[in-house]
């Protein structure tokens, strides 16, 4: 008997394949694309679950438009529209999904038809979101026979969400994921769970955890009920050549502490696929082998139109956006060399940022002080 699990993490509101800063399609990037993907490996399996690893809301032109204009519009958050479209069963809270605050958070949240999980976040006002779901399938035999699994999904991100954010300090605690993992679990069995899939919007990481470690999956493999660990937040790709020889990690057979896990890259780039093997145990379905691998989406994949459609309007108004003129500059602007000495393209944001925080500061008690301005050319 098999279910799999397919995952995605960080799309940072990467959803169409267009690269707008550029302004041309991308065959990078993008979760219309990867959405190909995951109907396909959808169709080859009889069970299976969608997972998303956080990091959806925030991010890129498109993101921060809706950012503006959500409080304004009648439909959901283009990131919840088009997960809503992929039929997602559940998905993490990362750090940058509270870039833009709570009630945004809340707003975009409301249209979402799959829970948002953070099992390390306690709120100081107002219901805490859910820490974990149970998501129940009917594994096949060969025999067509059907038997029943409760899976569990907890969801867990960096304990340092609250310092990053500061004006979300007197709203929220961020606790430590090992820690949390290590009451929740015993809870989460409990409620019926037959196995524990941990969203672990965190790094890999060492085996050994530290107090309020921010890259925690290697570590939160490590603890007795976790069974499968999806990771993200450092835009990386696991399995892989890169984490040869490290403790703790099987590379080939994307092991981490002999459990299966994955890395999905970001944007859409790789779609995490484990595929998990069961046996009947005195009637109840048992683990019995994984393997996992982080697929790449390849760059002739097509465009899922269920999920392209409901983002056109967005995606159009993006790209209005972007090509209104805002002023006109007599010196050519680019960031090839800033590494090398001073950039023309830095300044002008430099300038612009002093510009605007003068003028704020006008009339106040702080108007007298200087204003310094930095920006970075990444």
């Amino acid at each position: 008997m098999r279910l799999r699990i397919l995952a995605t993490s960080d799309l940072h509101m990467h959803l169409m394949a267009h690269d707008y800063l550029a302004d041309r399609p991308s065959d990078r990037l993008g979760l219309a694309r990867t959405a190909s993907l995951i109907q396909a490996r959808r169709a080859e399996v009889s069970a299976s679950i969608l997972l998303d690893n956080g990091d959806f809301l925030q991010g890129g032109p498109m993101g921060d438009l809706a950012a503006r204009r959500l409080g304004a519009r009648d439909g959901p958050h283009p990131a919840i529209a088009a997960m809503n479209a992929l039929d997602y069963d559940a998905a993490a809270l990362g750090n940058h999904d509270f870039n833009y605050g709570l009630p945004f958070l809340r707003r975009s949240l409301a249209r979402a038809r799959f829970p948002a999980l953070a099992a390390n976040l306690t709120l100081r006002r107002g219901p805490d979101f859910p820490a974990w779901c149970l998501i129940r399938r009917d594994l096949v035999d060969d025999r067509g026979g059907r038997h029943p699994l409760c899976v569990g999904v907890i969801g867990f991100l960096p304990p340092q969400t609250e310092e990053w954010d500061q004006d979300l300090r007197d709203q929220m605690r961020c606790h430590d994921i090992i820690q949390t993992a290590q009451r929740a679990v015993p809870a989460l069995r409990a409620a019926g769970a037959q196995l524990i899939v941990a969203l672990s919007h965190s790094g890999i990481g060492p085996p050994d955890a530290t107090p309020r470690m921010e890259h925690a999956s290697l570590a939160l493999a490590v603890l007795p009920g976790i069974d499968v660990v999806i990771a993200g937040h450092t835009h990386e790709v696991f399995p892989g050549p890169r984490w040869q020889g490290r403790p703790g990690i099987d590379a080939d057979a994307g092991m981490l502490a002999g459990k299966p896990a994955v890395m999905p890259g970001f944007g859409g780039s790789h779609l995490g696929v484990i595929d998990l093997r069961f046996r009947l145990q005195d009637g109840i379905p048992r683990l019995s082998h994984a393997t996992s691998r982080a697929e790449a989406v390849p760059p002739d994949t097509p465009i899922c139109d269920r999920v392209a459609r409901p983002l056109l309007q967005d995606h159009r108004r993006t790209l209005r956006q972007l090509s209104t003129r805002i002023g006109r500059s007599m010196t050519p602007l680019n960031s090839h060399f800033a590494v090398v000495g001073h950039d023309a393209g830095l300044r002008l944001v430099n300038l612009a940022q002093r510009w605007h925080v003068k003028h704020r500061l006008e009339g106040g008690p702080d108007a007298h002080l200087p204003v310094l301005s930095a920006s970075a050319p990444y």
